[in-house]
Parts: structure tokens; C-alpha cells; sequence
């Protein structure tokens, strides 16, 4: 089958009923453009986590929606209009339509992913590539739904972690564990027992089939069959790479994680954010930054008999 995009140019305010209206009206799916990309009237639109922008437009959008070639794409754009008040027809609201050049896109998507280098001696490779170092510690792992595949800086930062610190015979526990990716490093740097924790079933699927791949003997949880299983146990060593605000308000369950003596990493926290993630850790466990990566950072400490305090991170 070919296919259509319809390309409609609107203010920001029209954008997102339009495009709500043109998937009312039978179209597969809506993207939406800065149509003055490539001008000096671009606007850059993006937002760190958490501080997403409330509106995914541009003042001048390019509405793009995608159809068989074969539908009655001037019915498609009439409808949309009149339901948004826009107009009653398609000559209100000029329209073009540009056809999708026929692509493997099984290849193209696959194309985009090379094997990842990662620390000295890390490397993550999807299925359809050949391994670059048979001799190094290699992960097989293809893009999916869950995150995790190495390329974000964040997950680069606590691989080189464990990489560094080196797990063998300990045990470790990933909190929200994502792709697993974490927990089969720590595995394949032969930790003794890990376990990954995340609250989506879907990302346990994923840990589960891609440590599955990999031939890592690791247990993955969701949170409330962990707590009723677990029975308080504690690691040598707790990874979690998440976000600062969730991170913050599970201090205190994940430092009754730490055994003693035993390590924290986390990550997924921004240098800006260091000082108060570490703030909400003082009371249980002394963290400082391991190392910064692209405006991201890792933060580390070891758990003491007598639990560090401290007002600030330690650099």
C-alpha cells in the first residue's frame, strides 16, 4: 500500500484540536512541525523532566497526517475543519499533500542503532549487528518499550559505575530497572545475586526476555511483590536510575536497602538537582558526584554503621 501525507499549515492554538479532528476523521496518525523550521523564526521547543513545555506547537505549526493515497483526502480535510470550527470546507484552510516514499522501514529503523561503547570494556549491540570485541563484556539488547539500551548519559553513568566498582560475588538491586539493562552489567560482572525492581509490568516483560537473551540469571519484581517477598532484605550494592523527584521521595525505603557497608548509585538527576537529592539522602547515607556526563550526574556513597549527614553533596 502507498501512502499520503496531508500538510496543513495553522497558528499553535488550532494545532492540537486539529489534529485531534483529523484522527476523528479516519487519518492513521498526526505529527506536528515548527513550519518555520529551517528560518530564523525557529523556535527550539523542548523541556528537561519534569519541566516539559504545556504545549507540543509552535506558533506557526505544520500539521502533517498521514493516509492511504488512495482516501478522499479533500473530504478528510473538510471534516476536520468544520468539526474545529475552522471552516465547513477544504478551501478555508489551504492544504497540500506530498506522497511517502515507498522504504524498508524495518532496515531504516534498524539503521539508526549502532553497537554502543560503553566505560572500557561495555559494549551493547542490537540482534542484527556483529559484536565489534568477542572478548568484552558484551550485551545483546534491542530498542523497545522499556528504557535503557545505553545511549542515554544517565545509564552510560551507572555502567561505568559498576564497571568501576567491580560487584563480583555481591549482591545488587536495581530499582526501576527498565530494560535490565543494569542488572545484567552487574551480572556479567559476575555479582553473586541481583535482583531489578520497576512499577511497570511491561518493562518486567522486557527485563525478564532480554536477561533471558543475555543468559543472566537475575529475579525481576514489581514493587509491591518485592516488599512481600523480600522479607527487609538489603544489597552490597543499590542502583536506581530514575528521576530526581521520585528518587528524593524514596530515600528513606531505598537507604533500608543498603547493607551495611554496602554502596548507592543514583542517577537520572541533573547537576542542578545534586544538592537536594543528596540533601534528601543525609539523614541515611553521605552521597557526593562520581562523575558528570552531558549536564547529567552520578551520585555515590557508602553506607556506614553510623549514617552519614551532610547539607550538601561532597565534590
Amino acid at each position: 500500500m502507498s501512502w499520503t501525507e496531508i500538510v496543513i499549515e495553522v497558528a499553535r492554538h488550532h494545532a492540537e484540536k486539529l489534529s485531534d479532528a483529523l484522527m476523528d476523521a479516519g487519518v492513521l496518525s498526526v505529527s506536528v512541525e515548527d513550519a518555520d523550521e529551517g528560518t530564523d523564526s525557529e523556535q527550539p521547543l523542548f523541556g528537561e523532566p519534569g519541566m516539559e513545555p504545556e504545549q507540543a506547537a509552535w506558533e506557526h505549526s505544520r500539521v502533517i497526517a498521514l493516509t492511504p493515497s488512495d482516501a478522499d483526502h479533500a473530504a478528510i480535510v473538510a471534516a476536520a475543519l468544520a468539526a474545529t470550527g475552522l471552516g465547513a470546507d477544504a478551501g478555508t484552510i489551504p492544504f497540500s499533500l506530498r506522497e511517502v516514499a515507498e522504504q524498508d522501514w524495518v532496515r531504516l529503523t534498524q539503521s539508526q542503532f549502532d553497537p554502543i561503547h560503553i566505560g572500557k570494556n561495555i559494549w551493547v549491540v542490537p540482534s542484527w549487528h556483529d559484536i565489534p570485541d568477542p572478548g568484552a563484556l558484551v550485551l545483546e539488547l534491542d530498542p523497545g518499550l522499556a528504557f535503557g539500551t545505553g545511549s542515554h548519559p544517565t545509564t552510560r553513568l551507572c555502567m561505568e559505575w559498576l564497571e568501576s566498582h567491580s560487584p563480583k560475588g555481591q549482591s545488587v538491586l536495581d530499582y526501576g530497572c527498565g530494560s535490565g539493562i543494569l542488572a545484567m552489567v552487574a551480572k556479567k560482572l559476575d555479582a553473586n545475586l541481583v535482583v531489578g525492581i520497576d512499577i511497570d509490568p511491561q518493562a518486567i516483560e522486557s527485563a525478564r526476555y532480554n536477561s533471558s537473551r543475555n543468559n543472566c540469571d537475575i529475579n525481576y519484581f514489581l514493587p509491591q511483590q518485592f516488599a512481600e517477598s523480600s522479607n527487609n532484605q538489603s544489597f552490597d550494592i543499590v542502583v536506581a536510575n530514575i528521576l530526581s523527584g521520585p528518587l528524593k521521595l524514596m530515600a528513606p525505603m531505598l537507604a533500608a536497602r543498603i547493607a551495611p557497608g554496602g554502596a548507592l548509585v543514583l542517577s537520572g538527576v541533573l547537576l542542578r538537582q545534586a544538592d537536594e537529592v543528596a540533601a534528601a539522602y543525609a539523614p541515611f547515607i553521605a552521597l557526593k558526584v562520581w562523575a558528570e556526563r552531558d549536564g547529567w550526574v552520578a551520585l555515590s556513597g557508602q553506607l556506614t554503621s553510623a549514617a552519614g549527614s551532610s547539607d550538601s553533596v561532597r565534590r
